[in-house]
């Protein structure tokens, strides 16, 4: 021997050294009650927004109920003007009404649509009523050609005439994309009371009414092109939550069951 110290190999020092030869570090309990514990709360919020999709969808499904009767039922006269302050959206909107009274075409607006005909607008003109009041009527949909009353003057009735149509409620401010500009009469939305004091209609009713397809000889506007359709995508997304929740409690379990044996060790 030449008394230097003999070089051990690379992988000696990996063995004597491996994590196999000593104990789990166990993780501090402070730490582990907090992460627990964040899982915990995360868990039952997850959970919670499950259930609560599952009770969107019960009411959801009595709404489609409730609006489907309406729509398809007999129709009544439009609430009067001692009735405006009870009407609401969950007990009255697409309930079949009837008005009578004198349409204002001088005094029409156009609001921006898109439907399954083409872009182009919905015609809104004022209904004089026998009592003074006045409900705005959505006559119908014209195409962007036929903006100009002048270019459809067979369908611009005159005289007494009765409406019937569904009772749908204001839609003030505009759409999510656009706002309504009143000062340069742009409509986005059916926005009846800004659109009454623009035309200078008074004792305007907190409605208005889409016609359907029967008050115009001339064939425009078009009515009768209310589409009634609910989005109901609360099943999906209930169980999208639920299994969201199962996978963290899968996960709660594991963290817990790995320090257990970490501690038996």
């Amino acid at each position: 021997m030449d008394g230097r110290r003999k070089r051990r190999p690379l992988w000696f020092y990996i063995v004597t050294n491996s994590p196999s030869d000593k104990a789990p570090q166990q993780r501090s309990a402070i730490a582990l009650t907090i992460f627990c514990g964040f899982l915990i709360f995360v868990i039952c919020a997850v959970f919670s927004l499950g259930v609560w999709q599952v009770e969107r969808r019960a009411w959801k499904l009595d709404l489609i109920a409730r609006v489907d009767q309406r729509v398809h039922a007999e129709p009544v006269s439009a609430p009067p003007r001692a009735d405006w302050g009870n009407i609401s959206r969950e007990n009255d909107e697409y309930r079949r009404v009837t008005a009578e009274g004198t349409l204002r075409n001088d005094k029409e607006s156009l609001v921006y649509a898109s439907t399954a005909l083409g872009p182009g607008y919905w015609v809104i003109t004022p209904l004089t009523l026998a009592d003074g009041t006045s409900v705005m009527i959505n006559r119908g949909f014209v195409p962007t050609d036929k903006r100009d009353p002048n270019s459809r003057l067979e369908g611009q009735t005159g005289g007494a005439v009765k409406i019937t149509g569904l009772l749908r409620l204001d839609e003030p401010g505009g759409t999510f994309i656009k706002s309504n500009d009143p000062a340069n009469d742009r409509w986005y939305s059916r926005d009846v009371a800004a659109m009454a004091v623009k035309r200078g209609v008074p004792d305007i009713a907190p409605y208005f009414i889409d016609a359907d397809a029967t008050v115009n000889p001339g064939g425009l506007p078009t009515g009768g092109l209310t589409q009634v359709v609910f989005p109901n995508s609360h099943l999906q997304y209930a169980i999208t939550w639920f299994v969201l929740a199962a996978m963290l409690t899968g996960l709660l379990i594991l963290v817990l069951r790995s320090e257990l044996r970490r501690r038996r060790t």
